[in-house]
């Protein structure tokens, strides 16, 4: 009787891990069609944050380049945006799980999904560094010569150590990933449930819950999207390592660092309402 009641138990466990990666992979595969439209102002971040340059001169640059060059790179955040939700999601649910298993009495409970989220990052970064080094790379106009296609840049990547190939600027990925993710799912259930004591629906208290959430915490990672966009899409001949990059940002003027964090906040934050979408359906 016990082992029939502990089968069925595995049984409604392994159908909930399940449903929580598909929910995740809807949830990415819906999100393909936004990531398209906001392509354009994520690029406009890109050439700012690399270029060192002002909203208008990045419009304008993009402009130049013509509406074929706009959407050169779109190819790896389509393959990433399919895939994210069911890995981030469905692997911190599985994390969670786990420790909460194995860890009842060690963490406080409230510690356990930034704890998973954390692990869920770390997974992340692994997965998708390479598509992130890809996009960037084709992203950079000073590259538009010398690789002018997708093939030619995986090529070049592939003929490349993974640590300057593939996987450079894998460090601040994974800090923005690992201590994002970790922040996420940490404060998902407090701010999900105090929405929810203003009256609002759980739709709603769940899509502006995680609204809230990403803006708040992707606003706090935009120096590590601008170092990794920078460290990952640098030209071939004249990149910087990531520690050259730390250096030449720490000696430069105060005002000259302000100017390099800040570069591409406005169009950030419209981008942070997408993000905020595909995270608060989950």
């Amino acid at each position: 009787m016990a082992d029939s009641s502990d089968f069925k138990q595995a049984g409604e466990d392994s159908q909930a891990r399940f449903q929580t990666y598909l929910i995740g992979g809807t949830s990415s595969l819906l999100s393909t069609l936004p990531t398209i439209v906001v392509f354009p102002i994520y690029k406009t971040i890109f050439r700012q944050q690399i270029h060192n340059s002002p909203v208008q001169q990045a419009v304008g640059q993009l402009r130049k380049e013509g509406l074929v060059k706009l959407y050169r790179g779109v190819a790896p955040p389509l393959v990433m945006r399919t895939l994210n939700g069911t890995l981030l999601f469905g692997f911190q649910d599985t994390l969670l799980r786990q420790l909460s298993l194995r860890s009842r009495d060690a963490l406080p409970a409230a510690a356990l999904p930034a704890l998973a989220g954390f692990g869920a990052g770390l997974v992340e970064a692994v997965v998708f560094t390479p598509f992130e080094r890809v996009q960037n790379v084709l992203q950079n106009s000073l590259n538009d010569r010398h690789l002018p296609t997708l093939r030619s840049v995986l090529s070049q990547l592939r003929a490349q150590r993974l640590a300057l190939g593939y996987y450079r600027a894998l460090l601040p990925i994974t800090a923005r990933n690992t201590l994002g993710s970790s922040l996420y799912f940490g404060l998902k259930g407090p701010m999900r449930a105090f929405v929810a004591e203003q009256g609002l629906s759980p739709l709603a208290s769940s899509f502006v819950s995680g609204t809230l959430t990403s803006m708040a915490i992707s606003l706090g990672f935009v120096p590590t999207v601008g170092a990794g966009g920078e460290h990952a899409g640098a030209g071939w001949g004249r990149a910087k390592g990531g520690h050259g990059l730390l250096e030449s940002t720490v000696e430069s003027s105060p005002s000259e660092r302000g100017s390099f964090v800040q570069r591409g906040i406005p169009c950030y934050s419209e981008v942070l309402h997408h993000m905020g979408n595909h995270h608060g359906c989950l």
